[in-house]
């Protein structure tokens, strides 16, 4: 599936933490079969190497404003699909 390079749109996270967001992006894209199949994936992986509360909106048409951990954000996108993940506190 050619799913086009990913285009960050903000970023306030490391490289590692950014390189893992989006190689998981492109994992997660590969196996689930729906957004919302993909946003847990990628939820439940953050979750598990990062700790903390993570929240993930994958789609084509949505607005956000959210409030988030110093050094926990990104938003991009991969193909047409756009990304937000980012912690809150526990």
């Amino acid at each position: 599936m050619a799913l086009g390079k990913p285009v960050i749109k903000q970023v306030e996270m490391s490289e590692d933490m950014k390189d893992f967001a989006i190689k998981q992006a492109i994992e997660a894209l590969e196996k689930a079969t729906t957004e919302r199949d993909v946003a847990s994936l990628l939820k439940k992986n953050f979750e598990e190497k990062y700790e903390s509360v993570w929240h993930c909106i994958v789609g084509r048409n949505f607005g956000a404003f959210v409030t988030h951990e110093i050094e926990r954000y990104i938003y991009f996108y991969i193909g047409q699909k756009g990304f937000l993940i980012f912690s809150t506190p526990s």
